[in-house]
């Protein structure tokens, strides 16, 4: 693994920081089995927010756009 730091001067305990941080995130990504990868929770889906009617064409429509009636 190469890390280059494009701009600053770092400390070598502030290097040592973000590569603890990166080497563990690499851990945490190796170790999660597959197809779990980039899967949402339910809340978190904006397909559920369109589940409700859509509002009626016209001038204040913009305003009842997010809020189910």
């Amino acid at each position: 693994m190469m890390i280059k730091v494009v701009r600053g001067n770092p400390t070598p305990e502030e290097l040592a920081a973000a590569l603890a941080v990166v080497q563990a995130r690499a851990a945490a990504v190796a170790t999660t089995p597959p197809g779990t990868a980039g899967t949402r929770d339910a809340w978190a889906d904006p397909a559920r927010v369109a589940q409700a009617r859509r509002p009626a064409p016209g001038p204040t429509s913009w305003a009842r756009t997010y809020w189910p009636v």
